[in-house]
Parts: C-alpha cells; sequence; structure tokens
C-alpha cells in the first residue's frame, strides 16, 4: 500500500502516516522503481494499535516504548497497566481542577450579565476581569480554591 492508500484505509492523513514512520512506529519499504514507500498489513495492524493506545491517552514516546517491548518479544501489558494506573489520578486532577474553573467562569458571566461593557481608557484593559476579585487563589494549583467573586 502507498502512504495514501494506508491512510485511508487506516482512516488518518497521509502526513500522520509519515510522521509515524519517521517516529519508527511504522515501516515502509520501498519500491525500486519509483521511491514511494510501500506499506504492508503490519503497518496497518501497528497504525491501529497506535490509535486505539492514542485514544487511552497514551503519548506517542510511551507507544513507542510499548511497540519496542513487543518488538523484542517482552510483554507490554505490565508497562500499558503502570502507565495508566499512574496517570489515571493525575487526569482525575486535571479534571477536577477544570470543574473549579468552569465554576469561576459560570460565577462570572452570573455576575457580569448586568454589567456595561466599558471602553480602554489608559487605566483599564477590559473592566470585567479587573473588577473581578482574584484572590491568589486563580494561579494557585489548589482545586479547593474560594470562589472568586466581583469586586464593587
Amino acid at each position: 500500500m502507498k502512504v495514501s492508500e494506508l491512510a485511508k484505509i487506516a482512516d488518518v492523513t497521509s502526513e500522520t502516516v509519515r510522521h509515524y514512520t519517521r517516529l519508527g512506529l511504522i515501516s515502509a519499504s520501498r519500491d525500486p522503481n519509483n521511491g514511494y514507500q510501500l506499506y504492508d498489513d503490519n503497518a496497518l495492524r501497528r497504525l491501529r494499535f497506535i490509535q486505539r493506545a492514542r485514544t487511552l491517552g497514551f503519548s506517542l514516546k510511551e507507544i513507542c516504548n510499548i511497540l519496542a517491548h513487543s518488538d523484542h518479544g517482552d510483554s507490554p501489558c505490565p508497562l500499558v497497566r503502570d502507565l495508566l494506573a499512574t496517570r489515571l489520578p493525575e487526569i482525575r486532577r486535571q479534571i477536577a481542577e477544570l470543574e473549579s474553573l468552569a465554576t469561576r467562569m459560570e460565577q462570572a458571566l452570573d455576575a457580569w450579565s448586568d454589567m456595561p461593557d466599558g471602553a480602554p481608557d489608559g487605566h483599564t484593559i477590559c473592566q470585567l476581569i479587573e473588577h473581578w476579585n482574584t484572590p491568589s487563589a486563580c494561579c494557585s494549583n489548589d482545586s479547593k480554591a474560594p470562589a472568586l467573586t466581583p469586586s464593587k
């Protein structure tokens, strides 16, 4: 299969196929007549594996490591379990931070609904943000930061 054929079958872009080839995640042979990269069923199988791994949040570096284990005849399953077990608490923390951010954004939109628009006057940029009471919690890593309220 040529790059475009593999990309179409796997429902990715040709550039994705080329990128994964450059990274060594999939390999191709060269057509001696025209130099085109040619891919076999193994490349398609690996490409589909990469897609599945990406849907689980694995980075390309991690996928390369997983494939290397497999290529050397070692089971990558313990590595895969460890990676997800390590990543899951971080993902949950990020979700909590995003939920906290969404709450602050909702509070800001609600508080700003009756505020008039203001034009920059050399002293202000956006009065909505500048009049928002921003205790240092806005920039902390504490997901239990106090809710922000508009200042008067």
